[in-house]
This record gives C-alpha cells, structure tokens and sequence, in this order.
C-alpha cells in the first residue's frame, strides 16, 4: 500500500486503503505504545491527504476551532462519505494513543461532529459502523462526568440492527463500553455469550469476529472481578 500510494500520491481510494489498513494494524496487533503512536499517525496523515483531495475546503479548516469546523463540515456531500468516515476512524485512533495529550483529546468534539455527519448522509453507511464509534465515544465516562450512556446504548442498537448481527466485534463493544459502564452484568453476560456461540466465518466479518470472540472470553472471564 505504501508503495502504491508513493507512485499515486493523489488516488483517494489508495490513500483510504493505507489509512484503514495501518488504523486496523495499529488497533488490533500492535502492543507497543510508541509504535501504535507511529502507525496511527501514519494512518492520520494518509486519510488527511484523502479529504484534503477530496473535501478541500474542510481540509482548510479542520485543524483550527471547533466553531470555525462546524459549519464547513455540514456543506459535506455524500461523495465525500468515504474519506471523511476514514478521516473521523484515524483520527480518534491517533486521539486514543496519545491520551497523555490533553490538546489531542480537546479534538474529541470533532470527531463526534464528523460521525454524525456521516449518519446524516447515510444512517447505514459501512453497516453501521459511524453508530459503533459513536456508541463508544458517548460510553467514554459516566453520566455523573458528563457521559451520554443512553444516546450511547441507541447508537449500539443502531450498529447491531444496520449489520444484522453478523459484526461480533459490536456486541463486543456494547458489552465493553456500555454494558460495564452501567454495571449491568445480564447484559454484558448475555452479548459476549452470544458473540462466543455464533459462527465467526461471514464474508467481510471473519477476521474481526475471530478477534472479537478472543476478547469476548476475556471479558466473560473478568466479569466476575469487575462486577
């Protein structure tokens, strides 16, 4: 992908591929803090490349403040959906690895400003997936800290519903994020156990259902200390 990126610096759809591919390496395979920092900084650029070619004139304002942002990323059109949902994915990952960062983690409102322009443009694009991140991103802290575990929990069903339950790695999230967060034991027992008995092998979905049901028995086997 690198290379295929060196010899066409200017292909969104190659840009896009690079930045998901190192977004999903860096996620699910890489333990090393400094290296995941690497990759998904990598992947960050790659999908910045990708609006700025496609989305200039978001492009132009996306680093600056959140007010100045806003109203450019509502004059998105659905051609745009691709790299901007890319752009919104690397992001939030570069945000997570450097949580030590508080001006990174001030950027957190725009991402979810992104997501939910992605949903407006397409409530089902890619199966749901905008609805999972901002499932997760509203389950980051409690209500009592300014936490959202009910918008949270709808965008859950929202993902669940738009991939018909064949992406494990929803009911895994769902579990992780709200089902612990509220302390609700018979949901968060209830998804995993489902995500272990269903089949993993479904086309596009069988390598993060594998990955999920991994996490899903680790999950089941801390359950009793976490709750």
């Amino acid at each position: 992908i690198d290379s295929l990126i060196e010899g066409n610096p200017k292909d969104v759809p190659i840009l896009i591929a690079g930045a998901r591919l190192y977004s999903v390496y860096a996620a699910v395979f890489v333990e090393n803090e400094e290296r995941a920092k690497r990759m998904s900084s990598k992947a960050k650029g790659y999908a910045r490349r990708a609006v700025c070619l496609q989305y200039d004139n978001f492009c132009a304002v996306d680093q600056g403040a959140f007010s100045e942002m806003q109203p450019v990323l509502h004059e998105s059109r659905y051609k745009d959906l691709p790299a901007l949902y890319t752009y919104a994915l690397s992001w939030a990952l570069w945000i997570q690895n450097n949580s030590d960062d508080w001006a990174a983690v001030a950027d957190l409102p725009k991402i979810e400003a992104m997501l939910n322009r992605v949903v407006e443009l397409k409530d089902d694009f890619e199966q749901g997936q905008a609805h999972l991140y901002l499932g997760i991103l509203h389950s980051q802290r409690p209500p009592a800290l300014g936490g959202k575990p009910q918008k949270a929990k709808r965008h859950f069903e929202k993902a669940l519903e738009f991939s018909q339950g064949k992406d494990l790695i929803v009911k895994v999230e769902y579990a992780r994020r709200y089902a612990r967060l509220m302390f609700d034991q018979s949901l968060h027992d209830r998804l995993l156990n489902e995500v272990l008995s269903a089949d993993a092998v479904v086309p596009g979905y069988t390598l993060s259902n594998v990955l999920a049901q991994r996490q899903a028995r680790e999950l089941l086997q801390s359950a009793a200390d976490y709750f």
